[in-house]
């Protein structure tokens, strides 16, 4: 039996005496596309930042292929974040083309010649994927919020990561656009075989885009110490378009006004 692409066991994660996330457990396969719901502060992008490895877990086990995964950034993890990051003076080929080049030349941080030219090239490609062919030498004041978005998803994609996180990618999208970037991440996720974490605060895009939803809230609460328990995954559901079957009760769960010490269902 093949071994879970990601897999985590008793899982925390602490700021001093502030618990952020605590009693995680799970596994994913390789190709699942997960999001992740949740109310603000739940730990949702703490979460997304242990995957990354630029946050470790205070107690509890992240596995990668079976190993601890590194405290560090890697190329096998690409990440998207709700504001872009661009470089305001590089077209948007060179702004794709940079991430090669960082890696191929740490120090310098640039290629010269045949490389630089492979690697432009490379950036043309992935421009292409996520449809900015037509806007491969503007820059990035000259794009609009949905054309950075793709140019963003362009940047994470040139280093072909096996994993892609998505940290509210489209929350500050117009709904038109926002429906277009669902098309293009779904086209993506499929034709480049990717496992996707995504962070969102709409449920709907929750379970319209993942084949698995998680939901982060707490099950415990002290409202004298509101910062004595951390949240957990208290929804696991594998989901499609068209299921709404548990839609209604996590809505319920996650605009409920908790109680002291309050225990709640954990599905």
């Amino acid at each position: 039996m093949n071994k879970p692409l990601i897999e985590f066991q008793h899982l925390a994660k602490h700021y001093g005496d502030h618990i952020v996330l605590e009693k995680l457990h799970g596994q994913v396969e390789e190709g699942e596309f997960v999001t992740l719901v949740g109310t603000s502060g739940c730990g949702k992008s703490t979460f997304l930042k242990m995957l990354l490895g630029t946050e470790g877990a205070t107690e509890g086990m992240l596995l990668l292929n079976g190993k601890p995964i590194e405290q560090e950034p890697s190329e096998d993890r690409g990440i998207v974040f709700q504001k872009y990051s661009v470089f305001p003076h590089l077209t948007v080929k060179q702004n794709v083309a940079i991430a090669k080049e960082f890696s191929a030349s740490p120090i310098l941080g640039r290629l010269f010649g045949k490389k630089r030219k492979a690697a432009l090239e490379e950036a043309e490609t992935w421009l292409d994927a996520v449809g900015l062919s037509h806007a491969v030498d503007k820059y990035p004041h000259e794009l609009s919020g949905g054309m950075q978005q793709r140019l963003a998803i362009a940047q994470a994609l040139i280093k072909r990561p096996k994993i892609l996180l998505l940290d509210e990618p489209f929350g500050a999208l117009d709904p038109g656009i926002r429906k277009d970037m669902h098309k293009l991440i779904l086209d993506l996720w499929k034709k480049y075989k990717l496992t996707v974490f995504m962070v969102t605060h709409d449920l709907h895009e929750g379970f319209y885009l993942g084949t698995r939803l998680w939901v982060f809230d707490k099950v415990r609460h002290d409202p004298h110490a509101p910062t004595r328990f951390g949240s957990t995954i208290t929804y696991d559901l594998p989901v499609g378009a068209t299921d709404t079957k548990y839609f209604d009760e996590i809505q319920s769960d996650l605009n409920q006004t908790p109680n002291e010490f309050e225990v709640k269902k954990t599905a």
